[in-house]
């Protein structure tokens, strides 16, 4: 299950772990225009981590989801 809501900065994602045990906590994605970041609660710290990655992050990622292994260097295309 995921939830959608689109706030005044950022569109927020929450991924619910509805599946077999042992179950992770909610995983929460936040996209702004200059990066994504990912939270999710660690319960043997008691804390929430936090990542941050970069737009160029995300892109990579987006392609290496449909890519074999290896090692690649995607090509930025210039803006207009």
């Amino acid at each position: 299950m995921f939830t959608i809501e689109h706030e005044f900065d950022a569109t927020v994602v929450t991924l619910v772990d509805e599946g077999e045990a042992p179950l992770q906590e909610d995983l929460t994605i936040s996209a702004f225009s200059e990066c994504v970041t990912l939270e999710q609660f660690d319960p043997r710290t008691d804390q929430m981590q936090k990542i941050t990655l970069s737009m160029a992050q995300i892109h990579d990622l987006a392609a290496a989801l449909d890519l074999p292994e290896g090692v690649y260097r995607l090509r930025r295309e210039a803006a207009d």
